[in-house]
């Protein structure tokens, strides 16, 4: 297993265990994303830099991770593409998308996509909290360990 992670709006709290369970663990982390990044000095923890551009870091993980491989994503359209693949996508928030929810969570993104296209004001997600950074944790922990 890999675990790749796409980088470009992936709250700093997530990389920082994802950072540590790369060293315990001894797994290859690589997060994709379009600008620059500070990681730890590691032979597990990489680093890719796409162009700019929409979706560039999501086509790079969709084309690099297989099956078995973990996928750590808000962009539910990569984690339905990683899925389909036979991977794991899992959101920073700790939900972890199957193939049994990853449709309905495609759906009700897409009918929300098309309420902001219609200028409705949606809102956006709450903020990033200690409880998302535990049960992010906890699910890594699970996932890491054979459990999940």
């Amino acid at each position: 297993m890999n675990i790749w992670v796409d980088a470009d709006a992936c709250p700093a709290a997530v990389k920082e265990i994802l950072f540590r369970a790369a060293e315990r663990v001894r797994i290859r982390l690589t997060l994709v994303a379009n600008r620059p990044m500070r990681i730890p000095p590691s032979p597990f923890i990489h680093a890719i830099q796409v162009p700019n551009g929409f979706d560039e870091a999501d086509r790079k993980i969709a084309e690099l991770a297989s099956k078995g491989d973990l996928v750590v994503t808000a962009d539910i359209p990569l984690a339905a593409q990683v899925v389909e693949k036979g991977g794991i996508a899992l959101n920073p928030r700790g939900d972890r998308y199957t193939r049994d929810n990853i449709g309905e969570s495609l759906s009700l993104r897409n009918f929300m996509d098309e309420m902001r296209g219609s200028g409705v004001q949606t809102g956006g997600p709450s903020a990033f909290s200690h409880a998302d950074r535990q049960a992010f944790a906890r699910e890594l922990d699970r996932l890491l360990s054979g459990s999940g």
